[in-house]
């Protein structure tokens, strides 16, 4: 613990085209830490068998969705393949002012729109596939989507790999524990940056004569 108090948190996003593993990744980092919580986005598509309301997704209907975007009540909104998806704004500024670091599994453009509302706050990581193939093998293994929607999803791939250069990091996922520790490392050191540990400055003033 450092002997200045107070952090503002940050926001930690992680995105890949799909099937690269980060909403793996991202289940595994929540697993092993009791410090990060998951932003909960809005989505206008079903249920998938297994997932809750307000745990994996707020489930809501597209005229809800219409009103939260007309209201600026997300931080980023996109439509993705065939259904919306949007970050909530209210409780991500709460935890934020909190000291509380969120969790953000999102593609590239509401990356973009997350670092148009809050760049300071905003920490990106892209995660890459080690090749298209694997890439290809990793849909088919999920047995989730049919073959339509797999050739779609590859098809997007390329689009989606073109914005890495917009990310602060960007790793390969090749190992799945290497690339989840490197994500750790990631985290621990942003977290001790200056500019969010507002409690510093006069610490460091009380130091001096």
């Amino acid at each position: 613990m450092t002997p200045f108090a107070g952090r503002r948190g940050l926001m930690l996003v992680l995105s890949s085209p799909s099937g690269a593993g980060k909403t793996s990744l991202a289940r595994a980092l929540l697993a092993s830490s009791t410090d990060l919580e998951l932003s909960v986005s809005a989505t206008t598509r079903p249920s998938r068998p297994g997932e809750a309301d307000g745990r994996d997704y707020h489930f809501v209907p597209e005229a809800t969705f219409d009103a939260m975007v007309r209201e600026g009540a997300f931080l980023e909104w996109a439509r993705v393949f065939d259904h919306r998806y949007g970050t909530p704004r209210a409780p991500v500024d709460r935890a934020l002012a909190e000291g509380r670091d969120m969790l953000f599994d999102i593609d590239w453009q509401g990356t973009q729109q997350l670092k148009e509302q809050a760049r300071d706050d905003v920490v990106s990581v892209f995660i890459l596939p080690p090749s298209l193939a694997e890439l290809r093998r990793r849909l088919e293994a999920r047995a989730e989507d049919r073959p339509e929607v797999i050739e779609s999803r590859m098809a997007r791939a390329a689009g989606e790999i073109g914005h890495w250069a917009e990310y602060d990091y960007v790793l390969v996922n090749d190992d799945f524990d290497r690339c989840l520790g490197r994500i750790r490392t990631i985290l621990a050191a942003e977290r001790m940056r200056r500019v969010r540990q507002p409690g510093i400055f006069a610490f460091v003033r009380a130091l001096l004569p």
